[in-house]
């Protein structure tokens, strides 16, 4: 017998999965079907993820909210598509844009190419979208220090490195031990300047 499954993906612990979780279970998804992972799209090499695949049966239905909850990787994302829906014969239905939605075998050729197309430009935003990410949060750091900022103490000012180590960072590419070892921080100077570059960071992904 066929199931439903849910997969939610936020990028860190600053967002918030409610929205996306509440409209599932609206659908009428079970609460142990809906996987939820707050991590980096970039990659697909994913712990919660990798469960997911793990259940997935032929037949079975995938749902996301959209392309960039899956990845946000341009050929990862058609990776994944492919290998669900070709090789795996899993069902996807993309909440946010329907024509995505693989469960109609009675598509016109034409019908086909506008999924396909519509499939490609969605995986191309995603990435450019991540890149764009990247670079505002590196702009972001830049401004703080051309606007001389001081994180708490006066003496706490941001390291050189700071905006690639945030980066790597706020991408769940290290950890914040790994983070702070790097930057010669210590656990209260680390948080408090994370949260004053919040502010110029403007960004949520």
């Amino acid at each position: 017998m066929s199931k439903e499954y849910a997969y939610i993906r936020v990028s860190s612990e600053d967002q918030n999965e409610k929205r996306q979780l509440q409209e599932f279970l609206q659908l009428g998804i079970t609460r142990e079907n809906i996987f939820i992972e707050k991590t980096s799209g970039k990659t697909f090499n994913r712990k919660v993820y990798r469960k997911l695949l793990k259940v997935l049966k032929p037949g079975d239905t995938l749902y996301i909210n959209s392309i960039n909850r899956l990845g946000r990787d341009y050929d990862g994302i058609l990776e994944q598509w492919n290998k669900l829906t070709r090789e795996n014969g899993v069902v996807i239905k993309v909440t946010t844009l329907p024509i995505l939605n693989t469960d109609n075998s009675i598509l016109t050729l034409t019908d086909k190419f506008i999924r396909d197309i519509t499939l490609l430009s969605q995986a191309y935003n995603a990435e450019q979208d991540w890149h764009y990410i990247k670079t505002s949060q590196a702009q972001g750091i830049a401004i703080a220090k051309a606007d001389g900022k001081h994180l708490g103490r006066p003496k706490a000012k941001y390291p050189e490195n700071f905006a690639d180590i945030y980066i790597k960072w706020k991408n769940d590419e290290i950890t914040s031990a790994m983070a702070m070892e790097e930057l010669g921080l210590t656990t209260t100077t680390f948080y408090r300047m994370i949260k004053e570059f919040s502010k110029y960071e403007g960004v949520n992904y």
